[in-house]
């Protein structure tokens, strides 16, 4: 019988992976400050007081595949990683090259190897494609970044009973897949947010 696994809760999460591993070395003194960073090319790194509202909303769950879009510094896909534990998968997706290196380093650094986390993996967007539809179905969907309207082909991207966690037009927004047509959702509003805008390029 398998012995019960330890049910890694959000706080040990934060615990267990850096911030400051993740930023730029001239950011890395206010990783304790509850602010988003710049990571360069227009990009921040999410205030973690944000990131803990996301993750709580997203619920993710051991075993879980997830994607994480708008991956940016790493930081929250290793999050992902810890959360979702061994039997898990992470998938970053980052429009720009130069911040996926980096954080593919940053987690090579950030010392998770006694850590039960799982295979992340970082990918870099396809020009004019939302998420990883080749990839999908997801259990969990995260979306660092502001869209105008729930876009669809995300929904698409979910399994059923899967969950997506958005900010659309500046509200953050639970998105619970419930069937097969993409309007088969259960969405619950979860406050005002600012984020970077959602890029399809």
């Amino acid at each position: 019988m398998e012995h019960n696994r330890h049910h890694v809760s959000l706080a040990e999460a934060f615990a267990l992976v850096p911030r400051e591993q993740f930023l730029p070395a001239d950011e890395r003194r206010n990783a304790s400050s509850n602010v988003p960073l710049q990571i360069g090319d227009g990009q921040t790194n999410s205030q973690p007081s944000t990131v803990s509202d996301m993750l709580g909303l997203l619920d993710p769950q051991p075993g879980d595949r997830v994607l994480d879009l708008g991956s940016g510094s790493g930081w929250t896909t290793a999050l992902l990683g810890v959360l979702v534990g061994p039997r898990g998968h992470v998938t970053g997706v980052e429009r720009h090259r130069r911040l996926i290196e980096q954080a593919r380093m940053s987690l090579r650094q950030a010392d998770l190897d006694d850590v039960d986390t799982c295979d992340v993996e970082f990918i870099a967007a396809t020009p004019g494609v939302l998420g990883l539809p080749e990839a999908a179905p997801f259990d969990r969907i995260l979306v660092s970044a502001g869209a105008g309207a729930l876009p669809s082909e995300l929904v698409a991207q979910l399994r059923i009973g899967g969950a997506m966690v958005i900010p659309v037009d500046g509200e953050m927004l639970r998105v619970e897949r419930t069937g097969s047509a993409d309007d088969d959702v259960t969405v619950t509003r979860h406050g005002r947010y600012r984020f970077v805008p959602l890029i399809r390029d």
